[in-house]
């Protein structure tokens, strides 16, 4: 071999190390979701279109930079007790947790793993974090109403239904939100002349016979709160609510889009771009016990006028012109 071509080559193998250190692929993250719904949910492309939307404009690449395991829960609480401890073992650095359940259940196979949560009710008092400003532990995120929002469901199911004095209250007793929202409802019931009934969202057999049963006089009247199992059971619900032509007032949009009379809520996929925040700080090294939990500050009155229409209802002037959306 000739001097001239050997330096060439070993100029060139000196250069190669450095040639390929500077070429390495970047880092990739790992998110874990653990989801309240189930995958085939409407909903569930919404939230995560949202979440992703969040994290694309903050430089994260699903498949470059960035890679997510998904877990889907469907309402069932032994799915996310299994499913948390999947996540964990597969060492992510952030998970995204959507319900005060999933939380809990994460927080009991890890107090390590940052988590960002959405939709979740009251998470001091039902130990999530120890306070709004300070989280402390490995949890924030974002709340999505206070247990007084109960209340103001029962109030506008009086104002568009006047003549009812029953209500089925459909909850999830096995969650902490489905009973203080509950109790709430009940609170207001006496000022307003309504008697309220408890209902298990859980329970398919149950939310059927309760608003058969509360459908046979002509002043019953329904409230969902917030729940996954709600959310699992709620063509049901919206199909019995008109089937029995009960005057019914949910937490969310989606409801009134599915048929649904009127609801009272926050926007429902707004918190999942807002989260993006969230994961974005906490993957470039902030600590989860250090960004405040934030609130819900917009609420939105959706009301369904078809509906309004097949059950003989006028909805007052009033209400009308509180309503953010109409849906004719």
């Amino acid at each position: 071999m000739q001097r001239r071509q050997f330096i060439t080559l070993l100029g060139g193998a000196a250069v190669w190390p450095l040639s390929a250190h500077a070429q390495q692929p970047e880092l990739v993250r790992r998110i874990g979701v653990l989801e309240n719904k189930a995958a085939t949910d409407p909903e569930s492309p919404k939230e995560m279109t949202a979440l992703l939307g969040g994290l694309r404009e903050r430089g994260w690449t699903l498949g470059g930079n960035l890679q997510i395991e998904y877990r889907w829960g469907a309402g069932d609480a032994n799915l996310y007790r299994k499913f948390a401890a999947e996540l964990v073992a597969l060492a992510p650095d952030v998970i995204l947790a959507v319900g005060g359940t999933t939380v809990g259940a994460l927080q009991q196979a890890t107090r390590t793993v940052p988590i960002v949560f959405v939709e979740v009710t009251d998470p001091v008092n039902r130990g999530l974090v120890a306070s709004l400003a300070r989280p402390g532990g490995n949890a924030t995120g974002f709340t999505q109403f206070e247990f007084s929002i109960a209340g103001k469901w029962l109030e506008l199911l009086k104002q568009i239904a006047p003549n009812v004095t029953r209500a089925a209250v459909i909850r999830d007793p096995s969650q902490f939100s489905g009973i203080g929202e509950a109790a709430a409802i009940q609170t207001m019931a006496p000022s307003l002349g309504v008697e309220v009934s408890p209902v298990d969202a859980r329970d398919v057999s149950e939310i059927e016979r309760a608003i058969t049963l509360i459908a046979r006089d002509s002043n019953g009247g329904l409230i969902v709160t917030a729940s996954a199992s709600a959310v699992r059971h709620r063509e049901l619900i919206i199909t019995l609510a008109a089937q029995h032509r009960l005057p019914a007032v949910y937490y969310f949009r989606y409801y009134v889009t599915s048929g649904g009379l009127i609801s009272y809520g926050p926007d429902p996929v707004d918190p999942f771009r807002r989260a993006a925040d969230y994961v974005d700080r906490i993957l470039k090294g902030e600590k989860a016990a250090d960004l405040p939990v934030q609130v819900a500050t917009k609420y939105e009155l959706v009301i369904n006028l078809k509906t309004a229409k097949a059950l003989g209802l006028t909805i007052p002037p009033a209400v009308l012109a509180r309503a953010n959306e109409v849906i004719e």
